[in-house]
């Protein structure tokens, strides 16, 4: 369909089927020759880097070098309790095994010690990623230190804007990128993506009709949980509006909403689409043609003039 990337999630709840994001991509790497396979995200403050390192890399190997993986702590908190972790250890967790997981990265025989997990003496990890390096990115929602700590690390970042208006994050990608400077790691490396709801159809009206259904049921089901108020129709109106996250329209409104949302971050070089409002399989197919064929090619075009 002309797309860079598809990437799977990784959730622990009766609605998802990707708790095991890395055997989903390599079916798809056993079915496909060019497109990216991405993990969106990797919820590492609940797995073991060892485990998630070697996953990714036997994809890579599958898919001759098209893994990738995003690393976060997730916006869900079920993983915890199912693998006996301290929700408490939050961020703890998640540092430390960044930490082991870029270290592995960076070397086949690793020694690394820490608080959550038995030491590493010598000890050879493999198999090795077709990749020299496999690609890594940070994923982030609107905490300064997730930000800084993606920049100090030189890794490219993946902001999640669910929700609000995009152009609020500028300052939090700005503290990114100056982190990145400061750490010495050169301009070109500290990439940003931008991932947010979206959803395309022939016109926007389409859109917005297909979508809205399924887009208020999980959002309402999901705020109750976390005793946020009922979704309503002037809510989701005011989120797609101009500067609002989310992109529900037609082909040529959802081209010109990413640039635009691409120039208030100071420029972004992938933008990923979340599709999961319960639309049915067949619609969502017409999307996803609609996003490669149409959507894309216009995004491409409006960057060159």
């Amino acid at each position: 369909m002309g797309l860079d990337v598809f990437g799977i999630g990784e959730h622990y709840r009766k609605e998802f089927l990707d708790s095991s994001p890395a055997i989903i991509l390599a079916a798809a790497a056993s079915r496909t020759n060019s497109i990216i396979l991405t993990s969106a995200v990797t919820v590492l403050s609940a797995a073991d880097p060892v485990r998630v390192f070697q996953n990714f890399a036997t994809l890579d190997l599958i898919s001759k070098g098209r893994a990738e993986m995003v690393v976060g702590r997730g916006s869900f908190i079920e993983s915890f309790a199912l693998f006996g972790l301290k929700l408490e250890d939050y961020d703890d967790l998640f540092s430390e095994k960044l930490g082991l997981l870029l270290k592995i990265r960076e070397s086949e025989i690793v020694n690394w010690s820490g608080q959550f997990r038995p030491a590493l003496h010598n000890q050879a990890i493999y198999p090795r990623p077709f990749q020299k390096k496999l690609p890594i990115w940070l994923g982030v929602g609107g905490t300064p230190a997730s930000f800084v700590r993606a920049g100090t690390l030189g890794l490219p970042l993946m902001v999640a804007v669910i929700g609000g208006e995009t152009h609020r994050f500028r300052p939090l990608v700005d503290l990114y990128r100056k982190a990145g400077e400061e750490a010495g790691f050169a301009p070109e490396e500290l990439k940003v993506g931008l991932h947010s709801l979206g959803y395309v159809a022939d016109t926007t009206e389409e859109a917005i009709a297909e979508y809205y259904p399924g887009y208020a049921e999980m959002f309402t089901r999901i705020g109750k949980e976390r005793g946020f108020p009922p979704v309503s129709r002037e809510r989701f109106n005011a989120q797609n509006g101009a500067s609002g996250a989310l992109l529900v329209g037609s082909p040529e409104e959802v081209a010109e909403k990413i640039l635009r949302h691409s120039n208030s971050l100071g420029g972004i070089s992938r933008f990923t689409f979340q599709m999961d409002a319960g639309i049915p399989h067949e619609k969502l197919m017409k999307s996803i043609n609609l996003i490669g064929k149409s959507v894309s090619p216009m995004v491409n075009d409006l960057v060159k003039d």
